[in-house]
């Protein structure tokens, strides 16, 4: 199914308000009266910018929905939240996979973490596919976001680490001896449990299980973080988040200032370098194995045109054609696609939705 072919009906989506100053997303998180998104932290930025109101685009857009605000909550914070109001504080979705199954467990009324969350989580951000949980009759529905892609970033000061193959990197990751490349002992890791990247990266080398040299396997550590990396050190790594890093368009920048670099797996470099401004290459994102569409998920009945649960407004909001939705990608500064792109995002390779999880 196509949102472009959905019933859209209801209010209107989404202004853009003359006032707005912000360049960059607000980290505020208040109880929302609207739709509540969480999970994934390589969608986050993207997705506060939009709802917080930004002019990095150069025009302003500030996506709303039916005339009520949106609530953006980022994978990494205080342990627990609020998205409602009156609702339950429960723990914070850190990640994809975090994401998805708080959203199931707010449909379904069963308990998240101890916690009954029921009409607590309208949308989860999805860095990943929902893979061998996608179903002909899924109660989930993966709508695409936009496109993506995953290497690994580096610190090093030599080139032994900038194009480690799939086969290289299948190697490092499931060893339980270091693997020397050239003249480097190389040193893997990996982001937290529940990250979207960490399970894509995994999957588009073919890891089947992860080797003892990988210090941080059962970690908390928030994907994306540069930051953190020691020589020789590699870890995966969005080119979204770098490419948004490297050009300030989100709040911090790991990556400024140290020897950390984007590794090409395939050979090809993820992203191009202009003075100071970084955009990513659309053939790498067009890479089979390490390009992916990214999602926003939702509850399938409420997109449904023929579901008494039919949502018009949510489906609204989700449609492509609505030029400040949340999964539009116009290339027009007053469009969300353009703050998209601003963030390292390209446009999606299909705009079908995929639906997952026959059972919740």
């Amino acid at each position: 199914m196509k949102m472009k072919k959905m019933v859209a009906l209801g209010a209107a989506v989404g202004v853009a308000l003359a006032g707005l100053g912000l360049a960059m997303p607000a980290n505020a998180e208040p109880v929302s009266n609207g739709y509540v998104l969480v999970g994934s932290d390589t969608l986050q930025d993207s997705t506060n910018a939009l709802i917080n109101g930004t002019r990095i685009s150069g025009s302003p857009v500030r996506v709303t929905s039916g005339g009520t605000n949106l609530g953006s909550y980022d994978a990494f914070g205080s342990g627990l939240i609020q998205t409602k109001s009156g609702g339950p504080y429960f723990v914070r979705p850190a990640g994809s996979g975090a994401g998805v199954t708080a959203l199931r467990a707010s449909i379904s009324g069963n308990v998240y973490n101890g916690k009954v969350i029921t009409g607590q989580v309208d949308i989860a951000r999805s860095s990943s596919s929902p893979g061998s949980n996608a179903s002909s009759e899924g109660k989930l529905a993966y709508v695409p976001y936009a496109r993506d892609a995953v290497s690994y970033a580096y610190n090093g000061t030599n080139n032994d680490l900038a194009n480690l193959t799939s086969a290289q990197l299948k190697q490092i990751y499931e060893s339980n001896t270091p693997v020397v490349i050239g003249t480097t002992t190389v040193k893997p890791r990996l982001p937290q449990n529940g990250s979207g990247t960490r399970s894509f990266f995994l999957g588009a080398i073919n890891v089947t299980a992860v080797g003892s040299t990988v210090g941080d396997t059962n970690n908390t550590r928030p994907e994306n973080d540069a930051s953190i990396l020691q020589a020789d050190e590699i870890i995966p790594f969005s080119v979204a988040s770098w490419t948004a890093q490297a050009n300030g368009a989100t709040p911090s920048n790991t990556i400024a200032g140290t020897n950390v670099k984007l590794g090409a797996p395939t050979g090809v470099a993820p992203v191009s370098v202009s003075g100071t401004v970084t955009t990513p290459n659309a053939a790498f994102y067009a890479d089979a194995k390490f390009g992916r569409n990214t999602f926003l998920v939702v509850e399938y009945a409420r997109i449904d045109a023929n579901s008494a649960n039919f949502d018009a407004n949510l489906t609204r909001l989700l449609d492509p054609a609505t030029t400040t939705g949340l999964t539009n990608m116009g290339t027009f500064g007053s469009t969300s696609g353009a703050v998209k792109r601003k963030f390292g995002f390209l446009e999606p390779s299909s705009t079908d939705i995929i639906r997952a999880y026959a059972t919740l």
